[in-house]
């Protein structure tokens, strides 16, 4: 079985990263949007190091240009600001999906709406992948798109497996021209690793996470068995567009 080997990191090397509303800790999403996960404490942080994952790195904070600059406006053809109707008709052209195929799922706590659609060979010879297409509190519109693979999405698929597909992910967005002070690679967080993360000139947001069970080798050595892998393109990781109370309601 492959796994991640990580070692205590520099410190201060990474103190938090910007990840808007990602999946809860379970398999398979429900659209639960979650805080920014932080990098571990100082002192304690664990990199990711060793073969065949490198320490955790930024890219060069060099100036980007708007010109050159990824664009992140959704996944294939959805993007972001489209209605339920005009998402679900980009999932049955892009994935020849049937449309009661299709799943609705409404998120209680955070009052989105989301289009759940299972496909097999999302990433090839990947296995099969829950995808999820969520709608805005307030705008009603698309705002995520999400990518999940782990045993609830594909009984078949293994550790070995998620790390392959997180390692052609990884490498296929590194060559995709994001902002290179918005980068960052192999940074370790709660319950995983931040493959990549890296944003466009308008601050839409790519997260690739791998999650997994951490264990504790000898010469301080941390141990990262994936068990899933989530991937995320968000309009906007900062705000997103979910219920809050009002500040002074209690």
């Amino acid at each position: 079985m492959r796994k991640i080997y990580l070692v205590p990191a520099l410190v201060g090397l990474f103190t938090s990263i910007v990840a808007g509303p990602l999946a809860a800790q379970s398999a398979v999403p429900k659209q639960k949007a979650a805080p920014a996960p932080r990098a571990a404490a100082a002192g304690t942080a664990p990199a990711a190091a060793g073969a065949p994952v490198a320490a955790a790195t930024e890219a060069p904070t060099a100036g980007a240009d708007d010109k050159t600059t990824k664009a992140i406006d959704g996944f294939r053809s959805a993007k972001f600001g489209m209605s339920d109707a005009d998402a679900r008709a980009a999932m049955i052209k892009d994935f020849n999906a049937k449309p009661d195929a299709i799943r609705a799922q409404d998120n209680a706590s955070e009052l989105t709406h989301s289009l759940l659609l299972s496909v097999p060979e999302l990433l090839p010879n990947g296995g099969t992948a829950e995808l999820s297409y969520v709608f805005g509190y307030k705008s009603k519109s698309l705002i995520q798109i999400g990518a999940v693979w782990s045993k609830a999405t594909d009984a078949a698929i293994t550790p070995e497996k998620l790390f392959s597909n997180a390692n052609i992910l990884r490498a296929h967005f590194m060559g995709e021209g994001f902002k290179p002070d918005s980068i960052a690679v192999n940074m370790p967080v709660a319950g995983g690793i931040v493959m990549f993360r890296g944003s466009d000139a308008k601050d839409r947001s790519v997260i690739l996470l791998l999650q997994g069970t951490f264990e504790n080798k000898e010469n301080n050595q941390r141990v990262l068995t994936p068990t899933s892998l989530l991937l995320f393109y968000v309009a906007d990781a900062k705000s997103p567009d979910i219920f809050k109370l009002p500040p002074g309601q209690f």
